[in-house]
């Protein structure tokens, strides 16, 4: 079956070339702020909904103005592809899926979509619309082969560094099936702990280089506002947070990806990362440890692969429950990493336990097809007591 892939790669443009691009994403930028603003005014003051091709009819007028001609001196697919994805970020928002589209500011991360007209594929090199010569790209990985690529899309984040993200078609072949089920228990010590009892340990890469990036930060907040030398400090502090984030990002695809490959089924637990980065004393460290992303990926790769991903339910009392009895513990603080259950007196690693009982639920979801929900436990009064997350 043919998927469609991105395939990311770091970019050495020439002076020329980030003159271009620069002016590239200045105008994409530009066309969707003023698609932005003039959606928001029409349903405010008309209650009337722009789509795509009502702006993309107004855009012609718009490069005509004199305020504005400076549009036309660059390719006209970024600014199509910037009213595509506005479209895309709106459709977001009411399926809930986002939050309202804000406006783009010159400091943040920039991008520009090339379509496959508007570029030159051949021999295994990249040349943009408005460029002479190709791109000068680090190949990392080669692309699949045969592949034809269907988009560019050309960014520069706040490190100003230069990546290249290529869309290709490619026929995905699954993974031979195995029958090796493993269940993932979360957390904060360790980062997660395998119902073989494996432990994989938290890198904690954000706070590694804390004082370092703190440090960077009050010289750059001493710096003179719009000096050269506060620049200088802002592109130190950036590279700081894309070095925290680069490293962050490879364990994850390093793990997930050795998960999906050595094991059929993957259980883990469906988290509320929101809520618990209410937690005070909690938020920086749950921030750094990076549980949602890893679940995402684990969810594609699964699908890549051939692989199942199962989510227990978040209120399943994992790490109370006793693997051997099924007793559940009226409550098990934070602070108590081991335990005896009082009905079977097996000893319980609270991790490992856990861990073992996510699996054990995973596979009641695929044999019953059911969300498992947890039991209720009677409170000291005798009464039931009301749905809560339980202790982790």
């Amino acid at each position: 079956m043919k998927q469609t892939h991105a395939y990311k790669y770091r970019l050495y443009p020439t002076d020329e070339q980030k003159h271009t691009l620069a002016r590239t994403f200045g105008c994409v930028r530009f066309v969707y702020n003023w698609a932005l603003r003039k959606k928001t005014d029409a349903f405010s003051n008309e209650h009337q909904r722009l789509s795509y091709k009502d702006l993309s009819a107004m855009l012609p007028q718009v490069k005509k103005q004199e305020a504005s001609t400076w549009l036309s001196e660059v390719s006209s697919v970024p600014l199509q592809q910037a009213l595509r994805h506005l479209d895309k970020a709106f459709l977001n928002f009411f399926e809930g899926r986002a939050k309202y589209p804000r406006f783009k500011k010159k400091r943040q991360r920039q991008s520009a979509t090339y379509t496959a007209n508007a570029f030159i594929w051949r021999h295994g090199f990249l040349t943009l619309a408005k460029m002479q010569d190709p791109l000068d790209i680090r190949w990392s990985r080669p692309l699949p082969e045969g592949a034809i690529p269907s988009s560019v899309t050309i960014t520069k984040d706040r490190a100003d560094r230069y990546f290249a993200s290529i869309l290709v078609e490619e026929e995905m072949a699954h993974l031979s099936s195995n029958e090796q089920v493993i269940g993932a228990d979360l957390g904060l010590t360790s980062f997660v702990v395998l119902s073989d009892g494996e432990i994989v340990g938290n890198p904690r890469f954000f706070h590694k280089d804390e004082k370092k990036l703190a440090k960077a930060q009050r010289r750059h907040a001493r710096k003179q506002k719009g000096s050269r030398n506060r620049e200088k400090a802002r592109l130190k502090v950036a590279r700081l947070h894309a070095r925290i984030a680069d490293r962050r990002r490879d364990f994850l695809h390093k793990l997930s990806t050795r998960l999906i490959r050595e094991n059929q089924v993957v259980c883990v637990e469906s988290l509320a990362v929101k809520n618990m980065l209410k937690n005070g004393k909690l938020s920086k460290a749950i921030s750094d440890v990076g549980w949602s992303e890893f679940v995402t990926q684990l969810g594609y790769k699964a699908d890549w692969y051939g692989r199942t991903l199962v989510k227990i339910d978040t209120w399943y009392p994992s790490s109370k429950r006793c693997f051997a009895c099924g007793h559940v513990l009226d409550a098990l603080p934070l602070e108590i990493r081991r335990w005896d259950c009082p009905q079977c007196g097996v000893h319980h690693d609270r991790d490992v336990n856990a861990a073992k009982n996510i699996v054990a639920a995973g596979q009641a979801v695929l044999a019953c097809g059911e969300a498992v929900r947890p039991e209720r436990v009677p409170s000291r009064s005798g009464k039931p007591p009301r749905s809560r997350k339980p202790s982790r």
